[in-house]
């Protein structure tokens, strides 16, 4: 039954101070964002895997840029749903909480989240391919695609960790040190799949932090969890939020 495990859920977060919550594509799917997986993982006839690379961009930029211009332009018209508004509140709500993100559509942010941990990057950042330097840039479309460094005039790519690249070593370290130290980490919306990321779930396990999996589906990582919530993000923490100020 989804109402004991969300008031377990509940029992476990009442009594933590440090908190994590570690997310995936599943609660950006609730606002309308395509994934990879459900779309079939493939764009103009290749898949996302062989587009999503730095060989891919060094060959045909305009093309990769042409992948993610369709996908700003999708971004520009969804908004939070009741899970990301949820998980922004708990930054108040704990005395230590950190927000771990797989997802790259900044909706944790619009929805209030003042300081998230993009493990995968920013589709709403590029960066210089020259001086690196990093900037937003939310215009839709872009003015010139694909875009050019107004310092170096080198093209900008988007600041995404594409496939075969590493995440960011100090947003993964930032992670990993916040999953060392909290006493719950609730899982959310992902498939476990994707290492590393995938990855801090272990580490937390591994330094006795009680898991809570909300997901519809179970995990490759569920047979860490004490407790499961079955069901979307956007019903199940509304529940727990409940739970919380109830208790």
């Amino acid at each position: 039954m989804i109402e004991e495990q969300v008031a377990r859920a509940a029992d476990m977060l009442r009594a933590a101070s440090q908190v994590v919550a570690l997310t995936g594509a599943g609660v950006s799917a609730e606002s309308g964002v395509a994934t990879f997986r459900g779309a079939g993982g493939l764009w103009e006839g290749s898949p996302v895997s062989e587009v999503a690379t730095p060989d891919a961009f060094a060959a045909d930029p305009v093309r990769v840029w042409r992948f993610y211009e369709a996908r700003r332009r999708q971004l520009a018209g969804v908004r939070p749903n009741p899970g990301h508004l949820v998980l922004a509140s708990w930054q108040d709500r704990f005395a230590g909480f950190t927000l771990v993100t797989q997802n790259v559509d900044g909706l944790h942010q619009a929805a209030g989240s003042s300081h998230v941990l993009e493990l995968h990057g920013s589709i709403w950042r590029v960066i210089c391919t020259g001086c690196r330097r990093r900037r937003d840039d939310r215009c839709v479309p872009l003015a010139r695609v694909p875009p050019h460094c107004d310092q170096c005039a080198a093209i900008e790519r988007p600041d995404i960790v594409w496939f075969g690249e590493i995440l960011p070593a100090d947003v993964l370290a930032e992670a990993t040190a916040a999953v060392w130290r909290c006493e719950v980490l609730v899982v959310v919306g992902t498939s476990a799949l994707v290492y590393p990321a995938a990855g801090l779930v272990h580490e937390a396990a591994a330094a006795g932090a009680r898991i809570i999996e909300v997901n519809p589906e179970q995990s490759a990582l569920a047979a860490l969890a004490a407790v499961a919530v079955r069901a979307p993000s956007g019903v199940a923490l509304p529940q727990i939020e409940a739970a919380l100020s109830e208790g």
